[in-house]
């Protein structure tokens, strides 16, 4: 059996989102100077809460929305204990992907197997089936559409405007930032919020459109893997695109090559997208000045105002 290259490149879009909303979000958190290493558990409440507001409400919607505000609200515990109480940072990441996925198992009790509401795609169908570009281009689901926009709203932001100007400011130097006038811990906890809105949004997509159910544990390892691709990404957005589709094609593929009965082991096509994940890290790294030279300075420092 074959795989068809069509819709391995339709799979690897769906599959490469969730990855890329949460990257996407924690890029913009690092670049003011944060490390959340809760990201995991941002993206498994936001699936168990997306999925189970879409189910009782008939609205992907509103099951969209419900991910984000449960992914802001979680980031915001996490801006507040390391922003006002100046808690560590990473111990702080830590525990709040500990308490996201016993929060989700808990909220999700009695909604696997549950059906959500299908998601309407912002296209006609009759564009969907045009020979190859149609299924690439035309049949997917509003928020993959948003995600690349996204991408292309924070390279912007970051790079041309003096919103983020201040941003890198405060992710490079926050005492400077500071003594200019910018209110620094505001501007963290406005990145922290919007990075959890993200990955909130990252968990609903995968449970709503991706996965259409609940599993405890959905996520397995993909807030992990947005943390691993904003180093790949070297804090580019684009090139966190770019890391995403190669983590979301290896995944389609290793599930291609199960379907057609490939004589490997399940366990190593399994962990293979995880791996190469690994190896393209390791390759990146090598190069540790320019990997340094790109990273924020301030990155994982606590700010503390002393005037």
């Amino acid at each position: 059996m074959g795989i068809d290259p069509i819709t391995l490149i339709v799979a690897l879009i769906t599959v490469s989102t969730p990855v890329l909303l949460a990257a996407i979000g924690e890029l913009v958190v690092e670049k003011t100077g944060v490390l959340n290493l809760g990201v995991e558990g941002m993206m498994i409440t936001g699936a168990v809460m997306g999925f189970v507001v879409a189910v009782n409400t008939g609205s992907p919607t509103l099951g969209f929305l419900a991910g984000m505000a449960s992914g802001m609200a979680l980031s915001l515990v996490f801006g507040v204990l390391t922003q006002l109480l100046l808690s560590n940072q990473v111990a702080t990441g830590l525990a709040l992907t500990l308490f996201g996925l016993g929060l989700s198992a808990l909220l999700g009790v009695g909604y696997p197997g549950s059906t959500p509401p299908v998601v309407s795609d912002p296209f006609p169908a009759a564009m969907a089936e045009i020979p190859v570009i149609g299924p690439i281009l035309f049949g997917h689901s509003l928020v993959i559409y948003l995600s690349v926009l996204l991408v292309a709203a924070v390279w912007y932001v970051l790079g041309y405007t003096k919103m983020g100007l201040i941003i890198r400011a405060v992710g490079e130097n926050h005492d400077a930032a500071h003594a200019l006038g910018y209110k620094v811990i505001r501007i963290r906890l406005m990145a922290i919020m919007f990075g959890g809105a993200c990955a909130g949004l990252g968990g609903a997509f995968l449970s709503v459109v991706r996965v259409q159910n609940w599993v405890d544990g959905m996520t397995a390892g993909a807030g992990w893997i947005a943390l691993a691709l904003v180093v790949f990404a070297s804090w580019k957005p684009w090139r966190a695109l770019l890391g995403a589709y190669l983590f979301g094609g290896v995944t389609a593929l290793q599930l291609r090559l199960q379907a057609a009965g490939i004589d490997i082991p399940v366990e190593i096509l399994a962990m293979s997208p995880y791996v190469i994940t690994i190896v393209v890290l390791v390759i990146m790294s090598s190069d540790k000045s320019r990997t340094a030279l790109n990273a924020p300075a301030a990155l994982g420092k606590v700010f503390h105002a002393t005037g």
